[in-house]
Protein backbone atom coordinates (compact mmCIF):
# COMPACT_ATOMS: atom_id res chain seq x y z
CA UNK A 1 0.00 0.00 0.00
CA UNK A 2 1.16 3.65 -1.32
CA UNK A 3 -1.79 6.18 -0.23
CA UNK A 4 -2.98 6.40 3.28
CA UNK A 5 -5.74 8.72 5.39
CA UNK A 6 -6.17 8.97 8.93
CA UNK A 7 -9.39 9.28 10.36
CA UNK A 8 -8.65 10.80 14.22
CA UNK A 9 -11.00 10.92 17.41
CA UNK A 10 -9.50 13.78 19.17
CA UNK A 11 -11.36 13.32 22.02
CA UNK A 12 -8.29 9.66 22.13
CA UNK A 13 -5.56 11.67 20.53
CA UNK A 14 -5.74 15.17 21.84
CA UNK A 15 -3.26 17.47 19.88
CA UNK A 16 -3.28 14.51 17.09
CA UNK A 17 0.22 13.24 18.51
CA UNK A 18 0.04 9.58 17.84
CA UNK A 19 -1.59 11.27 14.56
CA UNK A 20 1.33 12.84 13.33
CA UNK A 21 3.51 10.29 14.39
CA UNK A 22 1.86 7.86 11.93
CA UNK A 23 1.67 10.34 9.14
CA UNK A 24 5.43 10.96 9.75
CA UNK A 25 6.71 7.56 9.72
CA UNK A 26 4.67 6.65 6.85
CA UNK A 27 6.08 9.95 4.61
CA UNK A 28 9.48 8.63 5.91
CA UNK A 29 8.70 5.37 4.63
CA UNK A 30 7.75 7.27 1.10
CA UNK A 31 4.07 6.65 1.57
CA UNK A 32 1.63 9.71 0.76
CA UNK A 33 -0.73 9.96 4.23
CA UNK A 34 -3.83 12.67 4.57
CA UNK A 35 -5.30 13.35 8.01
CA UNK A 36 -9.17 14.53 8.66
CA UNK A 37 -10.31 14.40 12.41
CA UNK A 38 -13.60 13.04 13.02
CA UNK A 39 -15.68 15.49 14.83
CA UNK A 40 -19.36 15.61 14.98
CA UNK A 41 -20.81 17.26 11.76
CA UNK A 42 -24.40 19.46 11.97
CA UNK A 43 -25.02 19.66 8.10
CA UNK A 44 -24.53 17.37 4.98
CA UNK A 45 -24.90 13.31 4.33
CA UNK A 46 -22.12 12.31 6.48
CA UNK A 47 -21.93 12.03 10.32
CA UNK A 48 -18.20 12.94 11.06
CA UNK A 49 -16.75 12.00 7.94
CA UNK A 50 -16.21 13.55 4.68
CA UNK A 51 -16.09 11.24 2.44
CA UNK A 52 -15.14 13.69 -0.52
CA UNK A 53 -12.42 14.95 1.09
CA UNK A 54 -10.80 11.66 0.76
CA UNK A 55 -8.09 11.65 -2.06
CA UNK A 56 -8.78 9.26 -5.36
CA UNK A 57 -6.77 6.37 -4.90
CA UNK A 58 -6.78 5.99 -1.64
CA UNK A 59 -5.73 2.49 -0.18
CA UNK A 60 -6.50 2.31 3.41
CA UNK A 61 -8.27 4.30 5.71
CA UNK A 62 -6.16 4.14 9.43
CA UNK A 63 -9.42 4.89 11.82
CA UNK A 64 -7.85 6.28 15.29
CA UNK A 65 -9.97 5.64 18.54
CA UNK A 66 -11.88 2.62 19.21
CA UNK A 67 -14.65 0.57 18.20
CA UNK A 68 -16.99 3.36 18.55
CA UNK A 69 -14.92 5.67 15.87
CA UNK A 70 -14.67 2.68 13.64
CA UNK A 71 -18.60 2.26 13.15
CA UNK A 72 -18.99 6.06 12.62
CA UNK A 73 -16.11 6.30 10.24
CA UNK A 74 -17.72 2.58 8.44
CA UNK A 75 -21.36 4.09 7.64
CA UNK A 76 -19.82 7.44 6.46
CA UNK A 77 -17.05 5.91 4.03
CA UNK A 78 -18.74 2.82 2.98
CA UNK A 79 -19.56 3.87 -0.07
CA UNK A 80 -16.11 4.67 -1.22
CA UNK A 81 -14.98 1.25 -0.64
CA UNK A 82 -11.78 1.62 0.72
CA UNK A 83 -10.63 -1.02 3.54
CA UNK A 84 -10.15 0.03 6.56
CA UNK A 85 -7.92 -0.45 10.00
CA UNK A 86 -8.85 0.66 13.12
CA UNK A 87 -6.31 1.16 15.68
CA UNK A 88 -7.56 1.60 19.09
CA UNK A 89 -7.00 3.81 21.80
CA UNK A 90 -9.11 3.16 24.33
CA UNK A 91 -10.29 0.35 26.23
CA UNK A 92 -11.37 -3.18 24.81
CA UNK A 93 -12.37 -3.69 21.50
CA UNK A 94 -13.56 -6.50 18.67
CA UNK A 95 -13.36 -4.21 15.62
CA UNK A 96 -10.30 -1.61 16.31
CA UNK A 97 -7.69 -4.57 15.99
CA UNK A 98 -4.32 -3.04 16.45
CA UNK A 99 -3.50 -1.49 19.94
CA UNK A 100 -0.97 1.97 20.88
CA UNK A 101 1.93 -0.63 21.14
CA UNK A 102 1.83 -2.55 17.98
CA UNK A 103 0.94 0.64 15.46
CA UNK A 104 4.53 0.41 13.99
CA UNK A 105 4.67 -3.20 12.93
CA UNK A 106 1.18 -2.73 12.03
CA UNK A 107 2.31 0.06 9.44
CA UNK A 108 4.84 -2.57 8.35
CA UNK A 109 2.31 -4.88 7.50
CA UNK A 110 0.38 -3.00 5.24
CA UNK A 111 3.27 -1.18 3.38
CA UNK A 112 4.55 -4.71 2.86
CA UNK A 113 0.77 -5.62 1.86
CA UNK A 114 0.81 -8.36 4.71
CA UNK A 115 -2.63 -8.38 5.47
CA UNK A 116 -6.34 -9.15 4.55
CA UNK A 117 -9.40 -7.90 3.82
CA UNK A 118 -12.90 -8.87 5.44
CA UNK A 119 -15.90 -8.04 4.03
CA UNK A 120 -18.76 -7.32 7.11
CA UNK A 121 -22.06 -7.21 5.63
CA UNK A 122 -24.16 -4.03 6.75
CA UNK A 123 -27.92 -3.13 7.65
CA UNK A 124 -30.13 -0.73 5.91
CA UNK A 125 -33.08 0.56 8.00
CA UNK A 126 -35.87 2.33 6.84
CA UNK A 127 -38.20 4.42 8.98
CA UNK A 128 -42.18 4.42 8.47
CA UNK A 129 -44.73 6.86 9.36
CA UNK A 130 -47.63 5.68 7.18
CA UNK A 131 -45.96 5.36 3.99
CA UNK A 132 -43.60 8.63 4.43
CA UNK A 133 -40.19 7.79 5.28
CA UNK A 134 -39.37 9.68 8.43
CA UNK A 135 -35.90 8.40 8.59
CA UNK A 136 -33.21 6.04 7.38
CA UNK A 137 -29.46 5.02 7.78
CA UNK A 138 -27.03 2.44 7.71
CA UNK A 139 -25.49 0.18 10.47
CA UNK A 140 -22.21 -1.91 10.71
CA UNK A 141 -23.47 -3.30 14.42
CA UNK A 142 -26.83 -3.09 15.18
CA UNK A 143 -30.30 -1.36 14.94
CA UNK A 144 -31.67 -1.01 18.17
CA UNK A 145 -35.20 -0.35 18.71
CA UNK A 146 -36.13 0.73 22.15
CA UNK A 147 -38.37 2.80 24.86
CA UNK A 148 -37.68 6.86 25.42
CA UNK A 149 -38.50 8.27 28.09
CA UNK A 150 -40.57 6.74 31.20
CA UNK A 151 -39.57 3.33 32.68
CA UNK A 152 -41.84 1.47 31.57
CA UNK A 153 -42.16 -1.44 28.48
CA UNK A 154 -43.37 -1.32 25.12
CA UNK A 155 -45.32 -3.69 22.82
CA UNK A 156 -43.28 -4.56 19.52
CA UNK A 157 -44.96 -6.31 16.63
CA UNK A 158 -42.47 -8.12 14.52
CA UNK A 159 -42.68 -9.25 10.89
CA UNK A 160 -40.24 -11.53 8.84
CA UNK A 161 -41.02 -11.15 4.76
CA UNK A 162 -44.40 -9.84 5.20
CA UNK A 163 -45.36 -12.39 7.54
CA UNK A 164 -46.15 -12.10 10.87
CA UNK A 165 -43.66 -13.25 13.20
CA UNK A 166 -45.09 -12.49 17.08
CA UNK A 167 -45.34 -9.60 19.81
CA UNK A 168 -43.98 -9.04 22.93
CA UNK A 169 -43.71 -6.48 25.21
CA UNK A 170 -39.89 -5.49 26.05
CA UNK A 171 -37.46 -2.69 26.89
CA UNK A 172 -36.87 -2.99 23.25
CA UNK A 173 -35.68 -5.35 20.28
CA UNK A 174 -31.83 -5.35 18.90
CA UNK A 175 -31.76 -6.34 15.24
CA UNK A 176 -27.28 -7.22 14.25
CA UNK A 177 -25.42 -8.19 12.35
CA UNK A 178 -22.33 -10.48 12.85
CA UNK A 179 -20.15 -8.05 13.58
CA UNK A 180 -22.43 -6.79 15.87
CA UNK A 181 -22.98 -9.74 17.40
CA UNK A 182 -20.50 -9.20 20.09
CA UNK A 183 -22.20 -5.91 21.24
CA UNK A 184 -24.83 -5.00 22.86
CA UNK A 185 -26.97 -8.20 21.59
CA UNK A 186 -24.44 -10.19 23.19
CA UNK A 187 -24.93 -8.29 26.56
CA UNK A 188 -28.64 -9.76 25.90
CA UNK A 189 -28.17 -13.33 25.82
CA UNK A 190 -27.46 -13.22 21.98
CA UNK A 191 -25.36 -15.51 20.41
CA UNK A 192 -21.98 -14.77 19.02
CA UNK A 193 -21.66 -15.00 15.25
CA UNK A 194 -18.32 -15.92 13.19
CA UNK A 195 -18.12 -11.37 11.66
CA UNK A 196 -17.51 -12.79 8.01
CA UNK A 197 -20.75 -14.72 7.97
CA UNK A 198 -24.13 -13.51 6.33
CA UNK A 199 -27.02 -13.56 8.79
CA UNK A 200 -29.57 -11.40 11.08
CA UNK A 201 -29.57 -11.32 14.21
CA UNK A 202 -32.90 -10.09 16.20
CA UNK A 203 -32.25 -10.19 20.42
CA UNK A 204 -34.85 -9.26 22.76
CA UNK A 205 -34.27 -6.79 25.46
CA UNK A 206 -35.51 -7.54 28.64
CA UNK A 207 -38.39 -8.91 27.42
CA UNK A 208 -41.40 -9.83 29.49
CA UNK A 209 -42.51 -13.82 28.69
CA UNK A 210 -40.23 -16.67 29.43
CA UNK A 211 -40.03 -17.91 25.83
CA UNK A 212 -38.44 -14.99 23.75
CA UNK A 213 -34.99 -15.61 22.56
CA UNK A 214 -32.69 -14.31 20.19
CA UNK A 215 -33.45 -15.69 16.58
CA UNK A 216 -31.16 -15.75 13.26
CA UNK A 217 -32.65 -15.25 9.48
CA UNK A 218 -31.14 -15.37 6.38
CA UNK A 219 -29.02 -12.00 5.71
CA UNK A 220 -31.86 -11.65 2.51
CA UNK A 221 -35.07 -11.85 4.68
CA UNK A 222 -36.23 -8.38 5.16
CA UNK A 223 -37.80 -7.57 9.21
CA UNK A 224 -39.83 -5.10 9.88
CA UNK A 225 -40.77 -4.08 13.82
CA UNK A 226 -44.10 -1.97 14.82
CA UNK A 227 -44.13 -0.25 17.56
CA UNK A 228 -47.69 -1.48 19.57
CA UNK A 229 -49.86 0.43 21.51
CA UNK A 230 -49.33 0.65 25.34
CA UNK A 231 -51.70 -0.96 27.82
CA UNK A 232 -54.35 1.56 28.22
CA UNK A 233 -54.30 1.43 24.12
CA UNK A 234 -52.44 4.63 24.39
CA UNK A 235 -49.48 6.69 21.93
CA UNK A 236 -46.13 5.10 23.01
CA UNK A 237 -42.92 6.48 22.00
CA UNK A 238 -39.68 4.93 20.43
CA UNK A 239 -35.99 5.38 19.32
CA UNK A 240 -34.10 3.94 16.60
CA UNK A 241 -30.82 4.00 17.00
CA UNK A 242 -28.28 3.24 14.41
CA UNK A 243 -24.85 1.76 15.75
CA UNK A 244 -25.83 3.68 19.06
CA UNK A 245 -25.55 7.16 17.05
CA UNK A 246 -27.97 8.07 14.36
CA UNK A 247 -31.42 8.27 16.56
CA UNK A 248 -35.16 8.47 14.97
CA UNK A 249 -38.22 9.01 17.23
CA UNK A 250 -41.33 6.54 16.75
CA UNK A 251 -44.87 6.54 17.96
CA UNK A 252 -47.26 4.13 17.85
CA UNK A 253 -47.71 2.59 14.36
CA UNK A 254 -44.46 3.65 12.87
CA UNK A 255 -42.52 0.75 11.71
CA UNK A 256 -38.95 0.64 10.71
CA UNK A 257 -38.17 -2.51 7.52
CA UNK A 258 -34.47 -4.00 8.31
CA UNK A 259 -32.84 -5.34 5.68
CA UNK A 260 -28.99 -6.07 4.31
CA UNK A 261 -27.64 -3.46 2.95
CA UNK A 262 -26.42 -3.21 -0.68
CA UNK A 263 -22.65 -1.89 0.48
CA UNK A 264 -20.42 -3.63 3.07
CA UNK A 265 -17.43 -2.41 5.05
CA UNK A 266 -14.35 -4.27 4.22
CA UNK A 267 -12.13 -4.30 7.30
CA UNK A 268 -8.00 -5.31 7.32
CA UNK A 269 -7.04 -7.91 9.04
CA UNK A 270 -3.47 -8.33 10.35
CA UNK A 271 -3.32 -11.21 12.31
CA UNK A 272 -4.05 -13.85 10.41
CA UNK A 273 -5.69 -15.76 13.55
CA UNK A 274 -8.60 -17.65 13.26
CA UNK A 275 -12.64 -16.64 14.62
CA UNK A 276 -12.36 -19.03 17.07
CA UNK A 277 -9.05 -18.04 18.45
CA UNK A 278 -9.31 -14.48 18.68
CA UNK A 279 -12.79 -14.79 20.30
CA UNK A 280 -10.50 -17.18 22.74
CA UNK A 281 -8.13 -14.63 23.73
CA UNK A 282 -11.32 -11.44 23.72
CA UNK A 283 -12.88 -13.97 26.21
CA UNK A 284 -9.54 -14.76 28.87
CA UNK A 285 -9.91 -18.19 28.34
CA UNK A 286 -6.44 -18.80 27.62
Amino acid sequence: MDKFYIITNTAKDKNLEITGEIEAYLKKCGKQCKVQPAERKQEGSFHYTDPDMIPEGTQCILVLGGDGTLLQAARDVVHREIPMLGMNLGTLGFLAEVDKNSIRSALDQLISDDYEIEERMMLLGTVYRGEQIIGRDVALNDIVISREGSLRVVRFNNYVNNEYLNSYNADGIIIATPTGSTGYSLSCGGPIVSPNAAMTLMTPIAPHTLNTRSIIFPAEDVITVELGEGRRQDTEKGLASFDGDTVVPMVTGDRIVIQKASVSSRILKLNHLSFVEILRQKMGNN
